[in-house]
Protein backbone atom coordinates (compact mmCIF):
# COMPACT_ATOMS: atom_id res chain seq x y z
CA UNK A 1 0.00 0.00 0.00
CA UNK A 2 2.90 2.34 0.76
CA UNK A 3 4.26 2.01 -2.77
CA UNK A 4 0.83 2.58 -4.29
CA UNK A 5 0.48 5.84 -2.38
CA UNK A 6 4.00 7.18 -3.00
CA UNK A 7 4.01 10.93 -3.53
CA UNK A 8 4.38 11.91 -7.19
CA UNK A 9 6.13 15.15 -8.07
CA UNK A 10 5.68 17.29 -11.15
CA UNK A 11 8.18 16.74 -13.92
CA UNK A 12 10.55 19.55 -14.78
CA UNK A 13 8.35 20.71 -17.66
CA UNK A 14 5.20 20.63 -15.50
CA UNK A 15 6.98 22.65 -12.83
CA UNK A 16 8.00 25.21 -15.44
CA UNK A 17 4.39 25.64 -16.55
CA UNK A 18 3.35 25.88 -12.92
CA UNK A 19 5.79 28.74 -12.31
CA UNK A 20 4.76 30.55 -15.50
CA UNK A 21 1.18 30.51 -14.21
CA UNK A 22 2.14 33.33 -11.82
CA UNK A 23 1.40 35.55 -14.81
CA UNK A 24 -2.20 34.78 -15.89
CA UNK A 25 -1.33 35.78 -19.46
CA UNK A 26 1.05 32.81 -19.61
CA UNK A 27 -1.54 30.20 -18.59
CA UNK A 28 -1.30 26.85 -20.37
CA UNK A 29 -4.82 25.72 -19.44
CA UNK A 30 -6.87 24.61 -22.43
CA UNK A 31 -10.56 24.02 -23.06
CA UNK A 32 -12.67 21.93 -25.41
CA UNK A 33 -16.23 22.68 -26.49
CA UNK A 34 -18.25 19.54 -27.22
CA UNK A 35 -21.57 19.93 -29.06
CA UNK A 36 -24.18 17.29 -28.14
CA UNK A 37 -27.35 16.42 -30.04
CA UNK A 38 -29.37 16.51 -26.83
CA UNK A 39 -29.04 16.97 -23.09
CA UNK A 40 -27.27 13.92 -21.63
CA UNK A 41 -28.58 11.85 -18.74
CA UNK A 42 -27.21 13.52 -15.62
CA UNK A 43 -26.99 10.38 -13.50
CA UNK A 44 -25.21 8.44 -16.25
CA UNK A 45 -22.73 11.25 -16.88
CA UNK A 46 -22.03 11.75 -13.19
CA UNK A 47 -21.50 8.03 -12.76
CA UNK A 48 -19.02 7.96 -15.65
CA UNK A 49 -17.11 10.95 -14.29
CA UNK A 50 -16.98 9.54 -10.77
CA UNK A 51 -15.61 6.31 -12.20
CA UNK A 52 -13.03 8.27 -14.21
CA UNK A 53 -11.75 10.06 -11.12
CA UNK A 54 -11.33 6.69 -9.40
CA UNK A 55 -9.39 5.23 -12.31
CA UNK A 56 -7.23 8.31 -12.90
CA UNK A 57 -5.72 9.34 -9.55
CA UNK A 58 -4.50 12.76 -10.70
CA UNK A 59 -8.11 13.87 -11.16
CA UNK A 60 -8.48 13.66 -7.38
CA UNK A 61 -5.11 15.26 -6.61
CA UNK A 62 -4.11 18.88 -6.10
CA UNK A 63 -0.71 20.47 -6.52
CA UNK A 64 1.29 21.13 -3.37
CA UNK A 65 4.15 23.68 -3.62
CA UNK A 66 7.61 22.20 -3.25
CA UNK A 67 9.30 22.35 0.16
CA UNK A 68 12.64 23.56 -1.19
CA UNK A 69 14.24 25.57 -4.02
CA UNK A 70 15.31 22.45 -5.97
CA UNK A 71 12.11 20.48 -5.53
CA UNK A 72 9.06 20.45 -7.78
CA UNK A 73 5.43 20.63 -6.65
CA UNK A 74 3.94 17.34 -5.51
CA UNK A 75 0.61 15.80 -6.47
CA UNK A 76 -1.26 14.98 -3.27
CA UNK A 77 -4.73 13.57 -2.65
CA UNK A 78 -7.36 16.24 -2.10
CA UNK A 79 -8.98 15.14 1.16
CA UNK A 80 -12.01 17.30 0.38
CA UNK A 81 -12.44 16.16 -3.22
CA UNK A 82 -15.98 16.87 -4.39
CA UNK A 83 -17.01 15.82 -7.89
CA UNK A 84 -19.77 18.41 -7.90
CA UNK A 85 -17.17 21.17 -7.69
CA UNK A 86 -15.60 19.96 -10.94
CA UNK A 87 -18.71 18.76 -12.81
CA UNK A 88 -21.43 21.39 -12.97
CA UNK A 89 -24.56 22.25 -14.98
CA UNK A 90 -25.63 25.66 -16.26
CA UNK A 91 -28.71 26.73 -18.20
CA UNK A 92 -28.46 29.59 -20.70
CA UNK A 93 -32.22 30.20 -20.67
CA UNK A 94 -33.60 28.18 -23.58
CA UNK A 95 -33.00 30.71 -26.36
CA UNK A 96 -29.19 30.91 -26.35
CA UNK A 97 -27.60 31.10 -29.80
CA UNK A 98 -24.30 29.56 -30.86
CA UNK A 99 -22.76 33.02 -30.43
CA UNK A 100 -24.04 33.11 -26.84
CA UNK A 101 -22.52 29.69 -26.26
CA UNK A 102 -19.17 30.77 -27.71
CA UNK A 103 -19.14 33.86 -25.50
CA UNK A 104 -19.85 31.77 -22.42
CA UNK A 105 -17.08 29.30 -23.24
CA UNK A 106 -14.57 32.08 -23.98
CA UNK A 107 -15.13 33.48 -20.48
CA UNK A 108 -15.03 30.03 -18.93
CA UNK A 109 -11.68 29.29 -20.58
CA UNK A 110 -9.86 32.05 -18.66
CA UNK A 111 -11.63 31.71 -15.33
CA UNK A 112 -8.91 31.11 -12.72
CA UNK A 113 -8.56 27.66 -11.20
CA UNK A 114 -8.91 27.09 -7.49
CA UNK A 115 -5.30 26.08 -6.81
CA UNK A 116 -6.34 24.27 -3.65
CA UNK A 117 -8.28 21.71 -5.72
CA UNK A 118 -7.59 19.40 -8.70
CA UNK A 119 -6.98 21.52 -11.79
CA UNK A 120 -9.91 20.62 -14.03
CA UNK A 121 -13.51 21.75 -14.56
CA UNK A 122 -16.34 20.38 -16.73
CA UNK A 123 -19.56 22.30 -17.33
CA UNK A 124 -22.64 20.81 -19.01
CA UNK A 125 -24.52 23.60 -20.80
CA UNK A 126 -28.28 23.45 -21.37
CA UNK A 127 -30.77 26.03 -22.64
CA UNK A 128 -29.60 26.34 -26.25
CA UNK A 129 -32.16 27.58 -28.76
CA UNK A 130 -31.84 24.58 -31.08
CA UNK A 131 -32.48 22.03 -28.32
CA UNK A 132 -28.91 20.80 -28.33
CA UNK A 133 -26.57 20.81 -25.36
CA UNK A 134 -22.85 21.34 -24.95
CA UNK A 135 -20.04 20.51 -22.59
CA UNK A 136 -17.02 22.70 -21.89
CA UNK A 137 -14.03 20.79 -20.53
CA UNK A 138 -11.09 22.72 -19.10
CA UNK A 139 -7.85 21.24 -17.79
CA UNK A 140 -4.49 22.62 -16.80
CA UNK A 141 -1.58 21.46 -18.90
CA UNK A 142 0.26 20.10 -15.88
CA UNK A 143 -2.17 17.16 -15.68
CA UNK A 144 -2.79 16.44 -19.35
CA UNK A 145 0.60 15.19 -20.55
CA UNK A 146 0.21 11.78 -18.96
CA UNK A 147 -2.33 9.11 -18.19
CA UNK A 148 -4.70 11.52 -16.45
CA UNK A 149 -6.02 13.61 -19.32
CA UNK A 150 -5.73 10.94 -22.01
CA UNK A 151 -7.34 8.18 -20.00
CA UNK A 152 -10.11 10.52 -18.88
CA UNK A 153 -11.16 11.06 -22.49
CA UNK A 154 -12.18 7.40 -22.78
CA UNK A 155 -13.42 6.81 -19.24
CA UNK A 156 -16.53 9.01 -19.51
CA UNK A 157 -17.42 8.26 -23.14
CA UNK A 158 -19.70 5.55 -24.53
CA UNK A 159 -19.67 3.76 -27.86
CA UNK A 160 -23.48 3.51 -28.10
CA UNK A 161 -26.34 5.82 -27.26
CA UNK A 162 -28.08 3.10 -25.26
CA UNK A 163 -25.04 2.03 -23.25
CA UNK A 164 -27.16 2.28 -20.13
CA UNK A 165 -26.71 4.03 -16.82
CA UNK A 166 -24.17 2.67 -14.38
CA UNK A 167 -25.38 3.44 -10.85
CA UNK A 168 -22.96 5.46 -8.77
CA UNK A 169 -23.45 3.03 -5.88
CA UNK A 170 -22.14 0.17 -8.04
CA UNK A 171 -19.07 2.13 -9.11
CA UNK A 172 -16.91 1.31 -6.11
CA UNK A 173 -13.22 0.58 -6.17
CA UNK A 174 -11.22 -2.29 -4.77
CA UNK A 175 -7.74 -1.69 -3.41
CA UNK A 176 -6.24 -1.95 -6.89
CA UNK A 177 -8.10 1.18 -7.96
CA UNK A 178 -10.23 -0.66 -10.53
CA UNK A 179 -14.05 -0.63 -10.40
CA UNK A 180 -15.64 -3.69 -8.89
CA UNK A 181 -18.10 -3.82 -11.79
CA UNK A 182 -17.51 -2.79 -15.39
CA UNK A 183 -19.84 -1.53 -18.07
CA UNK A 184 -18.80 -3.30 -21.31
CA UNK A 185 -20.24 -0.50 -23.42
CA UNK A 186 -18.03 2.28 -22.02
CA UNK A 187 -15.18 3.57 -24.14
CA UNK A 188 -12.77 2.93 -21.31
CA UNK A 189 -13.65 -0.75 -21.20
CA UNK A 190 -13.44 -0.97 -24.99
CA UNK A 191 -9.86 0.26 -24.71
CA UNK A 192 -9.13 -2.69 -22.42
CA UNK A 193 -11.21 -5.09 -24.53
CA UNK A 194 -10.75 -3.83 -28.13
CA UNK A 195 -13.02 -6.48 -29.64
CA UNK A 196 -15.97 -4.83 -27.87
CA UNK A 197 -15.45 -1.54 -29.71
CA UNK A 198 -16.10 -0.42 -33.29
CA UNK A 199 -13.58 -0.85 -36.08
CA UNK A 200 -10.89 1.80 -35.57
CA UNK A 201 -11.06 1.89 -31.78
CA UNK A 202 -8.02 -0.40 -31.36
CA UNK A 203 -5.94 1.83 -33.63
CA UNK A 204 -7.02 5.02 -31.90
CA UNK A 205 -6.35 3.75 -28.37
CA UNK A 206 -3.05 2.31 -29.63
CA UNK A 207 -1.96 5.79 -30.67
CA UNK A 208 -2.99 7.13 -27.26
CA UNK A 209 -1.17 4.37 -25.38
CA UNK A 210 2.03 4.71 -27.38
CA UNK A 211 1.91 8.48 -26.90
CA UNK A 212 1.69 8.07 -23.11
CA UNK A 213 4.59 5.59 -23.14
CA UNK A 214 6.73 7.88 -25.27
CA UNK A 215 5.93 10.91 -23.11
CA UNK A 216 6.91 8.99 -19.96
CA UNK A 217 10.20 7.91 -21.56
CA UNK A 218 11.00 11.47 -22.61
CA UNK A 219 10.24 12.92 -19.17
CA UNK A 220 12.36 10.22 -17.47
CA UNK A 221 15.25 10.82 -19.85
CA UNK A 222 15.04 14.60 -19.48
CA UNK A 223 14.92 14.46 -15.70
CA UNK A 224 17.85 12.01 -15.59
CA UNK A 225 19.89 14.32 -17.77
CA UNK A 226 19.02 17.26 -15.55
CA UNK A 227 20.16 15.33 -12.45
CA UNK A 228 23.44 14.53 -14.16
CA UNK A 229 23.98 18.20 -14.96
CA UNK A 230 23.47 19.06 -11.29
CA UNK A 231 26.34 16.72 -10.42
CA UNK A 232 28.52 18.24 -13.13
CA UNK A 233 28.96 22.04 -12.84
CA UNK A 234 30.68 22.24 -16.21
CA UNK A 235 27.73 20.51 -17.88
CA UNK A 236 25.32 22.84 -16.08
CA UNK A 237 27.19 25.88 -17.36
CA UNK A 238 27.05 24.51 -20.92
CA UNK A 239 23.32 23.91 -20.57
CA UNK A 240 22.81 27.42 -19.25
CA UNK A 241 24.63 28.93 -22.23
CA UNK A 242 22.54 26.75 -24.57
CA UNK A 243 19.35 27.80 -22.83
CA UNK A 244 20.17 31.50 -23.08
CA UNK A 245 20.76 31.10 -26.82
CA UNK A 246 17.26 29.61 -27.20
CA UNK A 247 15.51 32.60 -25.63
CA UNK A 248 14.52 34.92 -28.50
CA UNK A 249 16.25 38.30 -28.63
CA UNK A 250 13.68 39.83 -31.00
CA UNK A 251 10.15 40.96 -30.38
CA UNK A 252 7.08 39.70 -32.16
CA UNK A 253 6.82 40.83 -35.77
CA UNK A 254 3.32 42.32 -35.72
CA UNK A 255 3.05 45.93 -34.61
CA UNK A 256 -0.71 45.70 -35.09
CA UNK A 257 -1.10 42.91 -32.51
CA UNK A 258 0.97 44.45 -29.73
CA UNK A 259 -1.40 44.68 -26.75
CA UNK A 260 -2.21 41.78 -24.40
CA UNK A 261 -5.05 41.13 -21.95
CA UNK A 262 -7.23 38.39 -20.46
CA UNK A 263 -10.19 39.31 -22.67
CA UNK A 264 -11.07 36.40 -24.95
CA UNK A 265 -13.22 35.79 -28.02
CA UNK A 266 -13.94 32.34 -29.40
CA UNK A 267 -15.22 31.34 -32.82
CA UNK A 268 -15.19 28.14 -34.84
CA UNK A 269 -15.53 26.62 -38.31
CA UNK A 270 -15.24 23.10 -39.68
CA UNK A 271 -13.90 21.50 -42.85
CA UNK A 272 -14.52 18.10 -44.40
CA UNK A 273 -11.42 16.02 -43.73
CA UNK A 274 -11.54 14.09 -47.02
CA UNK A 275 -11.64 17.33 -48.98
CA UNK A 276 -8.71 18.74 -47.02
CA UNK A 277 -6.66 15.57 -47.57
CA UNK A 278 -7.36 15.64 -51.31
CA UNK A 279 -6.51 19.33 -51.62
CA UNK A 280 -3.37 19.07 -49.49
CA UNK A 281 -2.04 16.17 -51.57
CA UNK A 282 -2.83 18.01 -54.80
CA UNK A 283 -0.81 20.97 -53.52
CA UNK A 284 2.08 18.70 -52.56
CA UNK A 285 1.80 18.63 -48.79
CA UNK A 286 -0.09 17.48 -45.70
CA UNK A 287 -3.27 18.29 -43.82
CA UNK A 288 -1.17 20.19 -41.30
CA UNK A 289 0.38 22.29 -44.09
CA UNK A 290 -3.12 23.11 -45.32
CA UNK A 291 -4.29 24.03 -41.83
CA UNK A 292 -1.34 26.32 -41.05
CA UNK A 293 -1.44 27.95 -44.48
CA UNK A 294 -5.03 29.02 -43.83
CA UNK A 295 -4.02 30.55 -40.51
CA UNK A 296 -1.06 32.42 -42.01
CA UNK A 297 -3.01 33.63 -45.05
CA UNK A 298 -5.87 34.86 -42.88
CA UNK A 299 -3.48 36.65 -40.51
CA UNK A 300 -1.78 38.38 -43.43
CA UNK A 301 -5.09 39.46 -44.97
CA UNK A 302 -6.20 40.90 -41.64
CA UNK A 303 -3.01 43.00 -41.45
CA UNK A 304 -3.53 44.31 -44.99
CA UNK A 305 -7.14 45.19 -44.16
CA UNK A 306 -5.85 47.38 -41.34
CA UNK A 307 -3.11 49.11 -43.40
CA UNK A 308 -0.35 47.20 -41.64
CA UNK A 309 0.94 44.71 -44.26
CA UNK A 310 3.50 42.18 -43.10
CA UNK A 311 5.40 39.63 -45.18
CA UNK A 312 6.02 37.17 -42.33
CA UNK A 313 4.80 36.43 -38.83
CA UNK A 314 6.29 34.19 -36.17
CA UNK A 315 4.31 31.02 -35.48
CA UNK A 316 4.64 28.74 -32.46
CA UNK A 317 3.57 25.15 -33.02
CA UNK A 318 4.13 21.79 -31.31
CA UNK A 319 6.05 19.40 -33.55
CA UNK A 320 6.41 15.64 -33.22
CA UNK A 321 9.66 14.49 -31.58
CA UNK A 322 9.14 10.79 -32.29
CA UNK A 323 12.05 9.22 -34.15
CA UNK A 324 11.32 8.02 -37.69
CA UNK A 325 12.27 4.46 -36.74
CA UNK A 326 9.57 4.51 -34.08
CA UNK A 327 6.82 5.60 -36.45
CA UNK A 328 4.11 3.12 -37.36
CA UNK A 329 0.56 3.16 -38.62
CA UNK A 330 -0.73 3.21 -35.06
CA UNK A 331 1.93 5.15 -33.16
CA UNK A 332 2.89 8.32 -34.98
CA UNK A 333 2.93 12.02 -34.29
CA UNK A 334 1.84 12.21 -30.69
CA UNK A 335 5.01 13.31 -28.88
CA UNK A 336 5.69 17.02 -29.32
CA UNK A 337 8.10 19.82 -28.54
CA UNK A 338 7.21 23.53 -28.92
CA UNK A 339 8.88 25.23 -31.87
CA UNK A 340 8.79 28.60 -33.60
CA UNK A 341 9.19 29.50 -37.26
CA UNK A 342 8.47 32.36 -39.64
CA UNK A 343 5.54 31.83 -42.01
CA UNK A 344 4.64 33.72 -45.18
CA UNK A 345 1.76 36.17 -44.71
CA UNK A 346 2.26 38.57 -47.62
CA UNK A 347 -0.08 38.85 -50.57
CA UNK A 348 0.64 35.89 -52.86
CA UNK A 349 -0.92 33.01 -54.72
CA UNK A 350 -2.40 30.47 -52.23
CA UNK A 351 -0.46 27.59 -53.82
CA UNK A 352 2.77 29.58 -53.49
CA UNK A 353 2.06 30.27 -49.82
CA UNK A 354 1.26 26.59 -49.27
CA UNK A 355 4.60 25.55 -50.78
CA UNK A 356 6.49 28.08 -48.67
CA UNK A 357 4.85 26.98 -45.44
CA UNK A 358 5.26 23.30 -46.35
CA UNK A 359 9.02 23.88 -46.65
CA UNK A 360 9.17 25.93 -43.44
CA UNK A 361 7.34 23.32 -41.38
CA UNK A 362 9.45 20.49 -42.80
CA UNK A 363 12.62 22.38 -41.90
CA UNK A 364 11.41 22.93 -38.33
CA UNK A 365 10.35 19.31 -37.98
CA UNK A 366 13.69 18.05 -39.28
CA UNK A 367 15.60 20.17 -36.78
CA UNK A 368 13.38 19.42 -33.78
CA UNK A 369 14.68 16.71 -31.46
CA UNK A 370 13.29 17.74 -28.09
CA UNK A 371 16.72 17.64 -26.44
CA UNK A 372 17.11 21.40 -26.48
CA UNK A 373 13.81 22.05 -24.75
CA UNK A 374 14.64 19.37 -22.18
CA UNK A 375 17.92 21.05 -21.25
CA UNK A 376 16.28 24.46 -21.23
CA UNK A 377 13.60 23.25 -18.83
CA UNK A 378 16.18 21.73 -16.50
CA UNK A 379 18.22 24.90 -16.26
CA UNK A 380 15.26 27.29 -16.11
CA UNK A 381 13.86 25.44 -13.13
CA UNK A 382 17.03 26.39 -11.21
CA UNK A 383 16.13 30.05 -11.53
CA UNK A 384 13.99 32.06 -9.09
CA UNK A 385 10.29 32.13 -9.97
CA UNK A 386 10.48 35.78 -11.00
CA UNK A 387 13.30 34.99 -13.44
CA UNK A 388 11.38 32.03 -14.86
CA UNK A 389 8.34 34.25 -15.43
CA UNK A 390 10.50 36.90 -17.10
CA UNK A 391 12.10 34.31 -19.42
CA UNK A 392 8.67 32.90 -20.32
CA UNK A 393 7.33 36.36 -21.08
CA UNK A 394 10.35 37.08 -23.25
CA UNK A 395 9.82 33.91 -25.25
CA UNK A 396 6.09 34.63 -25.67
CA UNK A 397 6.95 38.21 -26.60
CA UNK A 398 8.60 36.95 -29.77
CA UNK A 399 5.60 34.91 -30.97
CA UNK A 400 2.69 36.33 -32.96
CA UNK A 401 0.27 33.37 -32.93
CA UNK A 402 -0.06 29.67 -32.17
CA UNK A 403 -1.36 26.70 -34.18
CA UNK A 404 -1.94 23.15 -32.97
CA UNK A 405 -3.32 19.96 -34.52
CA UNK A 406 -5.08 17.33 -32.37
CA UNK A 407 -6.28 13.88 -33.38
CA UNK A 408 -9.50 12.46 -31.91
CA UNK A 409 -11.71 9.43 -32.61
CA UNK A 410 -12.79 8.80 -36.23
CA UNK A 411 -16.16 7.34 -35.18
CA UNK A 412 -19.26 8.30 -33.16
CA UNK A 413 -18.94 8.76 -29.41
CA UNK A 414 -21.61 9.44 -26.80
CA UNK A 415 -21.88 11.12 -23.41
CA UNK A 416 -24.72 10.00 -21.19
CA UNK A 417 -26.83 8.96 -24.18
CA UNK A 418 -26.10 12.14 -26.17
CA UNK A 419 -24.19 11.96 -29.46
CA UNK A 420 -21.05 14.09 -29.71
CA UNK A 421 -21.66 16.02 -32.93
CA UNK A 422 -18.60 18.26 -32.83
CA UNK A 423 -15.46 18.99 -30.81
CA UNK A 424 -14.00 22.49 -30.98
CA UNK A 425 -10.67 23.03 -29.18
CA UNK A 426 -9.72 26.25 -27.40
CA UNK A 427 -5.93 26.21 -27.20
CA UNK A 428 -3.94 28.35 -24.74
CA UNK A 429 -2.64 31.71 -25.96
CA UNK A 430 0.32 31.82 -23.53
CA UNK A 431 0.92 35.50 -24.27
CA UNK A 432 0.26 35.45 -28.03
CA UNK A 433 -2.42 37.19 -30.12
CA UNK A 434 -4.44 34.10 -31.08
CA UNK A 435 -4.48 30.32 -31.04
CA UNK A 436 -5.95 28.32 -33.90
CA UNK A 437 -6.31 24.63 -33.10
CA UNK A 438 -7.94 21.88 -35.13
CA UNK A 439 -9.29 18.55 -33.93
CA UNK A 440 -10.24 15.76 -36.30
CA UNK A 441 -13.38 13.83 -35.34
CA UNK A 442 -15.93 11.81 -37.37
CA UNK A 443 -14.40 12.81 -40.73
CA UNK A 444 -14.24 16.54 -40.06
CA UNK A 445 -11.66 19.07 -38.96
CA UNK A 446 -13.21 21.12 -36.18
CA UNK A 447 -11.28 24.39 -35.91
CA UNK A 448 -11.39 26.66 -32.87
CA UNK A 449 -10.04 30.22 -32.84
CA UNK A 450 -9.24 31.85 -29.49
CA UNK A 451 -8.34 35.54 -29.68
CA UNK A 452 -6.98 38.09 -27.25
CA UNK A 453 -9.26 41.00 -28.14
CA UNK A 454 -6.76 43.56 -26.88
CA UNK A 455 -4.47 42.36 -29.68
CA UNK A 456 -7.01 41.55 -32.41
CA UNK A 457 -9.85 44.06 -32.25
CA UNK A 458 -11.85 42.33 -35.01
CA UNK A 459 -11.82 38.60 -34.21
CA UNK A 460 -14.84 37.87 -36.43
CA UNK A 461 -12.96 39.45 -39.34
CA UNK A 462 -9.88 37.34 -38.63
CA UNK A 463 -11.90 34.11 -38.59
CA UNK A 464 -13.62 35.11 -41.85
CA UNK A 465 -10.25 35.77 -43.51
CA UNK A 466 -8.92 32.39 -42.36
CA UNK A 467 -12.01 30.69 -43.75
CA UNK A 468 -11.58 32.54 -47.06
CA UNK A 469 -7.98 31.37 -47.26
CA UNK A 470 -9.14 27.76 -46.90
CA UNK A 471 -11.61 28.29 -49.73
CA UNK A 472 -8.83 29.78 -51.86
CA UNK A 473 -6.66 26.72 -51.15
CA UNK A 474 -9.47 24.39 -52.24
CA UNK A 475 -9.80 26.38 -55.47
CA UNK A 476 -6.02 26.36 -56.05
CA UNK A 477 -5.96 22.59 -55.62
CA UNK A 478 -8.60 22.22 -58.34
Amino acid sequence: MTEDHAVEHMTGFEALMWDLERNPLMSTAFTNLTILDRVPNRAALRSRMLRATRRVPKLRQRADPSPGPLGTPAWIEDPEFDLDHHLRWVNLGGSATREDLNEFVAGFSVHPFDWGRPLWDFVLIEGLADGRAAMAQRMHHTITDGEGGIKLSVEFLDLRRDAGEQPVEADTDDESGQPSSADPQSAGDAAENPTDGPRGWTEWTGVVGDSMKKTTEQVTSAWSGFADSMRNPSSTADSLRSTVKQIPTTRRVSDLWSERSLRRWFGCIHLELDQVITAAHALGGSVNDFFVTGAAGGAGAYHRNHDSPVDELRLSMPVSTREHSEMSDTAGGNSFTPTTTMVATGQMDPAERFASIHDALNEVKAGSTGSSIDSAVGVMNLLPSAAIAAAGERIAGAVDFVCSNVRAAPFDLYIGGALIEANYPLGPLAGTAFNLTTMSYRGRLFIGLVVDTAAVSGPEELLAEIDREYEALFAAAG
